[in-house]
């Protein structure tokens, strides 16, 4: 049953983002920046629904999304897929950083790139540092928040990954607040699974982390201890109540 309800969710997901494709080509010159932000993400918001109709996955979130620190940076743990969708929307309008390969994919990409995104080069790392400081400082001065997922890359529920200390200096630099968003996703949508688990994904937000007399090496520490630490609290996100837990080569 979980493979057929996994597999309707595939198709309805693959589907939709063909759509949303081509909606965000043909608006991208037609509509400002704003107008185009709330319609490409309707389909992040469809994706939520369909997860709950199809695979039983909700969530829940617990403290505030504050408009009083906006623009600020988003610091969030990269767990799944499901982050992806539902911050894009949620912190909104978001700027994400994003490894440039995702423009290539076909429709998804193309609707992705409409949202202003700062994409890195991978294959060269220095100048990519560059340049997303000076892309991320201009996004936060027109408005946009700024999201980055520190890792990296999406890490297995059960590991922590290396915490890359460009949102915090672009925090700094930009004199605004970081949010960090700690959550348990991994444990409904696992990285590199077909199968999704029906189950609650619990989502933290915290307080404003102020940037002022601190350096990048000292902010990154503190979100990540934060983010680290709500996690562990986390009651298991799937209505099995089991975990997916990967162990560290140390142990």
């Amino acid at each position: 049953m979980l493979k057929l309800r996994s597999l309707l969710f595939t198709i309805g997901y693959n589907v939709s983002s063909v759509l949303i494709g081509f909606i965000g080509v043909i608006i991208w010159p037609i509509f400002p920046y704003a107008w185009r932000w709330r319609i490409v993400t309707l389909w992040n918001r469809f994706v939520m629904f369909w997860l709950r109709v199809c695979c039983g996955i909700r969530f829940e979130i617990h403290g505030e999304r504050r408009r009083d620190v906006f623009p600020c940076v988003v610091m969030a743990k990269h767990q799944s897929t499901w982050e992806t969708m539902f911050l894009q929307y949620y912190f909104g309008p978001v700027s994400t950083i994003l490894k440039k390969e995702l423009f290539r994919i076909p429709f998804f990409g193309w609707g992705l790139a409409s949202l202003r995104p700062i994409a890195i080069d991978r294959s060269n790392p220095m100048q990519a540092l560059k340049d997303i400081k000076r892309i991320g400082i201009r996004r936060l001065q027109q408005g946009n928040n700024l999201l980055i997922f520190p890792e990296g890359t999406r890490t297995p529920v059960g590991q922590v990954g290396n915490y890359a200390r460009s949102g915090a200096d672009i925090a700094i630099s930009a004199g605004v607040p970081v949010i960090a968003v700690a959550h348990n996703a991994g444990e409904c949508w696992p990285t590199k699974d077909f199968i999704k688990y029906p189950g609650t994904i619990r989502v933290v937000i915290s307080e404003p982390f102020e940037t002022e007399g601190k350096d990048r090496k000292q902010l990154t520490e503190e979100v990540k201890n934060w983010i680290e630490s709500e996690i562990a609290k986390m009651p298991p996100a799937r209505k099995d109540g089991k975990r997916i837990v990967v162990e560290s080569e140390t142990t």
